[in-house]
This record gives C-alpha cells, sequence and structure tokens, in this order.
C-alpha cells in the first residue's frame, strides 16, 4: 500500500519525529491521489504498528519509540 509505505519511509527518514503530526486524511488523499478510505486504512495500520496515534479533532501523530508506552495512555483522553 503505497500511502502506508510513504508514511513509514518518513517516519524512518526523521521527516516526522516523534509527536510530530502527521498529514490529515485529505492531505494525504490529495498527495497521493488516493480515496479517504485508503488513506485511513493506511493511518489505521500505522497506528495498529504503534507507530502513530490520533486524538479525534487534532490529528494523527507520531509515536516516541523509545519510550514504553500502554494502550491507556493515549485514549484516556477520548
Amino acid at each position: 500500500m503505497r500511502v502506508r509505505d510513504a508514511l513509514i519511509a518518513a517516519i524512518e527518514a526523521g521527516t516526522y519525529g516523534p509527536g510530530d503530526r502527521i498529514p490529515s486524511e485529505s492531505e494525504l488523499c490529495a498527495a497521493h491521489g488516493v480515496a479517504p478510505m485508503t488513506a485511513r486504512r493506511a493511518v489505521r495500520e500505522l497506528a495498529a504498528r504503534g507507530m502513530v496515534y490520533t486524538e479525534w479533532g487534532k490529528g494523527s501523530f507520531v509515536v516516541d519509540q523509545t519510550e514504553p508506552t500502554t494502550e491507556g495512555d493515549r485514549q484516556g483522553d477520548a
């Protein structure tokens, strides 16, 4: 999936560092020429891998891989 792979590459290259917001769903759609569902799925897969977390109404952010976290740490504010 090219959107997912592009985001992973950008995170690994340091384009998006810990705490940085990744592009929004609409920005991903425009940049990659994909449907909203495709962009949403890419972000969801990154979240499942523990690479990003999403804050409703704010966006998706890169997880600091150097700090151990628990599932409740990121979603307790919802």
